[in-house]
């Protein structure tokens, strides 16, 4: 227990010693202070803390500092605006911001009455109508991951996402996305373990490059244990927001065709990453020295001008900078409708901003909706190395569950459950439509079963040209 200061009732400390009284030994200290000093050393510096004063950090409230150290403390807080990497670009991937079409506050799911619910459904079932068989199983493995799969010292957890990792190695072997002379761009990439089976996978490849983009700063990095002098592993430390692929050194230096890779990559991060891959490098291809130009504060005529005479330019040259796409996609409930790359084919089909709010809350029906213990403890799981905001994901799934306590009666656990994958579907249906009208063949499949990730569908795309017949037998 911490000493106390001397208090009324217990004296005065004997002559020549620490003025601190230690409560547990119920006596004053017995070590002796510099001359003229009332404490100790020990017991000074507490003494002087006690009167010093803690503020909030001007940077981030969520840490305090001594009042008398803030100066000290700004200059190296971990919250302070450092330099911007020369592959930063302020919201070159970002969705355009119209004010008319962004209701300022949505009510909540809990508050709409039957009526409007019901509404939404329709308008979802229609919108949906047909889509469901639109996706097939594609749950395949590779070999780079056969010996780690058959290890039993990997636990049940580790054992799951081996699977997951083994099925989207196999999709990429099978796109023909798996070859020397590549650069893995890996969003999301938290540890890189992804990134480490891709390159476990190519050992006998030659020049190969690896680009893991991850904002946030992570721990027990996979990445920084791979020696092998034929690939080349670099961190991006940035939001996919403001990331321009064009102005990383490591691809304007070789300009090798790029395959955009990512496991449970979170809601609008998604349609982040593929602005950053489908627009914003691929419309640059063609430039030497050109500046991607944000186009963000355009107009959608404008926007689509522009990338529409881009994407001519590239075709003339026949130049592919993107080799495909393949992401195992995620936390749908955590996407933006100013971010979202279908928003054209949500209008197409009658819908908006508005209904796209609601069906992006409801897609969480289809995963934690359920109320079960095994459901929400194996969701939590996938966005473990995705991420290090795991606060942020337990408040999402908290407030989800109770609004869904509020229909009970309206709808059964499997009518809500069922609506959830149609909102997963319409929503990820929306980014296959603006893949394939930028000249990719994109299509969606589960990747792997439901009892291993919750989260089991994959968003693969090549582009059209690009595409070899498999060999028939």
């Amino acid at each position: 227990m911490a000493a106390q200061r001397p208090a009324a009732g217990r004296g005065s400390p004997p002559p020549g010693r620490c003025a601190y009284f230690v409560q547990r030994k119920n006596r004053f200290c017995k070590m002796i202070p510099a001359p003229g000093r009332r404490f100790c050393g020990e017991h000074g510096q507490q003494e002087k803390e006690n009167d010093r004063k803690r503020i909030p950090c001007p940077l981030d409230p969520k840490h305090t500092v001594y009042e008398d150290q803030l100066q000290k403390h700004l200059k190296k807080c971990n919250s302070r605006e450092k330099p911007k990497p020369v592959y930063f670009v302020q919201d070159i991937n970002a969705g355009l911001k119209d004010a008319a079409e962004i209701t300022e506050k949505q009510v909540p799911i809990s508050f709409l009455s039957k009526e409007d619910l019901e509404n939404l459904i329709i308008k979802l079932q229609k919108a949906s109508n047909g889509l469901e068989h639109s996706l097939k199983e594609q749950v395949l493995s590779h070999q780079a991951l056969q010996e780690a799969l058959n290890d039993p010292k990997n636990g049940e957890s580790a054992f799951k996402h081996l699977k997951q990792q083994a099925s989207i190695l196999g999709n990429m072997e099978k796109l023909h996305l798996l070859g020397p002379g590549r650069c893995f761009v890996e969003f999301g990439a938290g540890r890189g373990k992804l990134s480490h089976w891709v390159d476990v996978a190519l050992q006998d490849a030659d020049n190969v490059q690896f680009l893991l983009v991850e904002r946030a700063t992570t721990r027990f990095k996979v990445d920084g244990k791979h020696k092998r002098k034929d690939s080349v592993f670099e961190r991006l430390q940035v939001d996919i927001q403001h990331l321009c692929l064009k102005k990383v050194p490591l691809l304007e230096k070789k300009k090798l065709p790029v395959v955009g890779i990512g496991k449970h990559l979170c809601g609008a991060a998604t349609d982040l990453a593929l602005r950053c891959l489908v627009e914003s490098y691929t419309a640059c291809c063609d430039g030497g020295n050109e500046e991607p130009a944000p186009k963000r504060s355009r107009s959608d005529k404008a926007e689509e001008a522009s990338d529409s005479s881009s994407d001519k330019e590239c075709n003339q040259d026949d130049c592919k900078p993107v080799a495909g796409i393949v992401i195992a996609l995620c936390c749908h409930h955590k996407c933006d409708w100013t971010h979202y790359v279908g928003r054209e084919f949500f209008k197409s089909v009658g819908l908006g901003p508005v209904e796209f709010h609601y069906f992006q809350r409801m897609s969480s029906w289809a995963t934690c909706g359920m109320r079960e213990t095994t459901a929400k403890a194996s969701r939590s799981e996938e966005c473990e190395e995705q991420t290090n905001d795991t606060d942020e994901h337990d408040q999402t799934f908290s407030n989800t569950e109770s609004a869904s306590d509020t229909l009970q009666g309206i709808l059964t656990v499997e009518e809500r459950k069922r609506i959830g994958c149609l909102c997963k579907l319409l929503i990820d249906h929306g980014r296959v439509e603006y893949l394939q009208q930028r000249g990719y063949q994109a299509a969606l499949q589960y990747y792997t079963e439901p009892a291993v990730s919750l989260e089991n569908v994959l968003l693969t795309a090549v582009p059209s040209s690009s595409l070899v017949p498999e060999p028939t037998k």
